[in-house]
């Protein structure tokens, strides 16, 4: 089950909301989500709910080991969270690609495990691990009840593909919050600009994508190169962000509060610009609980650019069990060095500082689409040489050009602009600023209604299909 299926839209949802709103007691609303939460998992994973359940006593248990003495700084409990956390990790998603590894580098020929990968596993433990550290730190109080933990790790609408919630920034939420008319409408409509992201744009983007992906390299040219990787780029931004979207606008219905996990990415002034901006809950992740304990940037340079390599290594590698992902990393990694030692790049004009992220950006994620090493550099090879385009690779361009692909792409290149500080500043003159004036009102009705639309546009797109993944459920 995943939200932009119809089963989840048209049965599970509404069924779910409509109970925890005639719920009056939060402790039974509580309630209500764990079961919703642990039946939204089994229905995909039915055994590897059972790994996220003992991920949650694990991490429970450790953080009120870590708390048992706070005069003292509880080591071996914070040790025992991290390795068993990332020993799942290791088990569950990279096995395989370290037998391969060895097996390549080695020649041997050692059985190469086939275990398959429990979605959202690496969302769910960094989520665990992330609090039993924040108790550890003191950051946070180790929570007693464990049915609040079991909340925190398992809630629904984030659990399979982010955005990362700590537990300091939902805690609150789970003991006390509210749920009224304005929050589930603006969470509504939140919900639906993501799965129109995900249904109308991801969609179409990825078809023309997987298409031209699946091409040998002698079937392509520099005109379906590039059309590929640009559809690429757009399908993993419109898919992850409109998942985004939805958790957060599914959190606001249930009257939780999540963080933005995208910040308008391909509109970055250069590369550091961008990760401020890219799946932020995971970069951000990244620098508190591995760049700092590393030392940051307080150890001299060398040693600032080692942590940051190590950082976009271990980003890379969280993506998936491939070489590709990690390459993916270290590409990233590698320009934000640049940046920060060569000067040049602190002196390009916004122009062509955006230009030149957006180059490494598809460039990165050609990488990332990319089966193997050696198909990802092939086809970066046929961007940048392929200027003999034959009928065949010419046709394969024009095949997916079809005007439903034109309209998308034109709505994917505006919808990636930073458009909404422009529309603030656009309100404040048109309407005083004020929330209450008569146009604004207006202006929010009418998006309502497209949200409405939308809604109905949505589910008529998924009524012949089957199955609709996001990308980011592998991971």
């Amino acid at each position: 089950m995943v939200f932009s299926s119809l089963p989840f839209l048209c049965i599970f949802l509404p069924a779910v909301f409509l109970l925890y709103t005639v719920i009056p007691s939060l402790k039974a609303r509580n309630a209500l989500l764990i079961v919703a939460s642990l039946v939204f998992y089994a229905y995909g994973e039915p055994v590897y709910v059972l790994l996220m359940i003992f991920s949650s006593v694990l991490n429970y248990l450790c953080a009120l080991w870590v708390a048992k003495d706070k005069q003292r700084k509880n080591r071996a409990a914070l040790a025992v969270a991290v390795v068993i956390n990332l020993g799942m990790l290791a088990v569950f998603k990279y096995a395989g690609m370290m037998v391969t590894t060895v097996n390549a580098v080695t020649g041997l020929t050692l059985p190469v495990p086939q275990i398959a990968l429990p979605i959202g596993i690496s969302f769910f433990t960094f989520q665990a691990l992330s609090y039993v550290i924040d108790v550890y730190r003191g950051v946070v109080e180790a929570q007693k009840n464990y049915f609040r933990i079991l909340l925190y790790i398992s809630f629904f609408p984030q659990l399979i593909a982010g955005p990362i919630v700590k537990y300091r920034d939902i805690a609150s939420q789970i003991a006390e919050r509210s749920q009224d008319l304005e929050k589930i409408a603006r969470g509504l409509r939140r919900f639906v600009c993501g799965l129109a992201k995900k249904v109308l744009i991801a969609n179409t983007m990825g078809q023309a994508a997987d298409v031209i992906f699946a091409q040998d390299l002698g079937s392509l040219s520099a005109p379906s190169a590039w059309l590929g990787a640009a559809a690429y780029i757009f399908q993993i931004y419109y898919d992850f962000s409109g998942y985004s979207d939805m958790a957060i606008g599914l959190g606001l219905m249930f009257g939780f509060e999540f963080k933005e996990n995208f910040n308008y990415p391909y509109g970055a002034a250069n590369m550091q610009d961008f990760w401020r901006r890219w799946h932020i809950s995971l970069s951000t992740w990244f620098k508190e609980y591995l760049y700092f304990p590393l030392g940051g940037n307080r150890k001299g340079k060398p040693r600032t650019a080692l942590n940051r390599l190590i950082v976009f290594f271990c980003t890379g590698l969280w993506h998936g069990a491939n070489w590709t992902f990690v390459i993916w990393g270290l590409w990233h990694g590698a320009f934000l060095l640049l940046e920060e030692y060569v000067p040049v790049f602190k002196k390009l004009p916004r122009a062509l500082g955006s230009v030149y992220t957006m180059l490494v950006v598809t460039v990165g994620f050609v990488v990332f689409r990319a089966d193997s090493l050696a198909y990802g550099a092939g086809y970066i090879g046929k961007m940048f040489t392929g200027f003999t385009v034959s009928d065949a690779s010419l046709s394969l361009a024009v095949e997916q050009l079809t005007p439903w692909f034109v309209t998308m792409l034109a709505a994917a290149v505006i919808g990636c602009a930073p458009v909404r500080p422009l529309a603030d500043r656009l309100r404040s003159v048109l309407y005083g600023g004020s929330a209450l004036s008569v146009p604004y009102k207006a202006v929010q009705a009418g998006l309502y209604v497209l949200a409405f639309a939308g809604l109905c546009w949505c589910l008529l797109r998924l009524a012949p299909s089957g199955y609709n993944p996001f990308i980011y459920f592998r991971f």
